[in-house]
């Protein structure tokens, strides 16, 4: 195992429950209009263990979470476990294989407890394209939504940051699909743009890091009427390393409906006094 900063995915975790309202009477893109390309594979994922901690924007930690990956030839097994400090659980497991291309196997979210304002347990069969739903509706009953999706193969459901380190040298945008839950299950399309480049620091050496915004593209005229009525979501920014060994840096986005802005960073072992060097 080795301690490394890619042990983070930005998926489910950080945009698709922010998105829950809206697409609850919004449509996705007509799939003719959105060529569907899988990621080509540049920088192979290996094993992995990292640690992370979820903030608000003035620093406040809500929750510390604990990242694993394990590979078995071609495939690839990423498990981030976040716990808050309210007792609130967030878990999920992505399966993905690289083989040449990056394909999405399978993808598990469960999120439960005070901190998420709709508790949700999602899971996605990326061969046979069957979603399933579990949810509880406004009185507290649980229910379930269940659907066959034709899902094309850049699909992207926890798997953001893999196609950040992966895009071809000069990229400036990306495309990706991504199911959501309404709690239906929905198929739509991100925008992957990059933003900027921001400064930053490693015991004093100096870095940079390229911003990208990972934004909900709405079709039809939902689409247009969305920032007019407030309910276009915001875009999800996420930090990475460049250069020949890229690297995630952090993130920002809403974590459900309606939410805060939380931050999603790595952090370092913090020793106790007196432990031998």
């Amino acid at each position: 195992m080795r301690l490394t900063s890619v042990g983070f995915r930005l998926g489910m975790l950080a945009i698709v429950p922010a998105w829950v309202a809206l697409f609850q009477t919004a449509s996705p893109l007509p799939a003719a209009s959105l060529p569907a390309v899988a990621a080509a594979v540049r920088q192979m994922e290996g094993e992995v263990h990292g640690f992370l901690v979820l903030r608000t924007l003035d620093g406040t930690i809500v929750a510390t979470g604990d990242s694993t990956q394990l590979t078995h030839g071609r495939e690839v097994t990423n498990r981030l476990v976040f716990h808050f400090k309210d007792g609130s659980l967030q878990d999920e497991t992505v399966v993905f294989s690289q083989s040449g291309q990056f394909r999405l196997l399978s993808d598990h979210l469960v999120q439960k407890g005070p901190a998420f304002k709709h508790p949700m347990d999602v899971s996605i069969n990326g061969s046979t394209g069957q979603v399933t739903v579990g949810y509880k509706d406004d009185s507290g009953k649980d229910k379930t939504e269940t659907a066959r999706l034709k899902l094309p193969p850049d699909l992207a459901n926890g798997m953001i940051p893999f196609l950040l380190k992966n895009l071809a040298p000069g990229a400036r945008s990306a495309m990706a699909s991504m199911v959501v839950a309404t709690p239906k299950p929905l198929l739509v399309r991100l925008a992957i743009t990059v933003e900027g480049e921001d400064s930053f620091s490693t015991g004093g050496a100096g870095h940079e890091a390229t911003r990208y915004a990972v934004k909900v593209e709405i079709g039809g005229i939902r689409g247009v009427l969305a920032p007019l009525v407030g309910k276009q979501p915001p875009d999800t920014l996420v930090w990475m390393l460049g250069g020949a060994c890229p690297a995630f840096l952090k993130a920002e986005g809403p974590s459900f409906e309606g939410g805060p802005i939380w931050r999603t960073e790595m952090v370092v072992p913090v020793w106790q006094k007196g432990a031998a060097n």
